[in-house]
């Protein structure tokens, strides 16, 4: 275990100075489609916001998305691999679990919408994600959540 003060940090917007693990450090191969220069995150839940997470950027303290569980919107919500994202992910079967959260994104009005359409995929096991982006038209990048 490190002591607090030997743990990476960076300064972020939403957190101030934000100590981690080194090995809770996700890595996303490919970044996210429009911050391909953001490769490594973390995860933070705060119980009070359950079941919102934040995903912050290790690389650019401003990056920080809210994401929820793609089930908590879509209960019957099939998560969609192509071969290159689950070979990014380090996925040897289609049994392996892994943590599909939908980006949130808030309109000028405030509404709220999730990103169904390419939902963040996390392969825990191996510390690893891509933004899996379907290419069916079964969602919207704007999926409407209930106020």
């Amino acid at each position: 275990m490190h002591s607090f003060a030997q743990m990476p940090s960076i300064h972020t917007e939403q957190f101030g100075e934000l100590h981690y693990d080194e090995a809770s450090a996700l890595l996303f191969p490919r970044g996210l489609p429009g911050f391909e220069q953001s490769r490594r995150f973390v995860l933070l839940d705060n119980p009070d916001f359950a079941p919102v997470v934040h995903l912050q950027s290790l690389e650019t303290g401003n990056l920080c998305f809210l994401a929820l569980p793609v089930r908590s919107v879509d209960p019957d919500y099939e998560t969609i691999l192509s071969e290159e994202d689950r070979e990014a992910l380090g996925l040897a079967d289609a049994d392996q679990p892994t943590v599909d959260l939908a980006l949130l994104s808030a309109a000028q009005d405030g509404s709220l919408s999730a990103n169904l359409l390419a939902p963040v995929v996390i392969h825990l096991a191996k510390q690893r994600g891509v933004q899996a982006v379907r290419f069916d038209s079964r969602y919207s990048h704007k999926e409407p959540l209930c106020s």
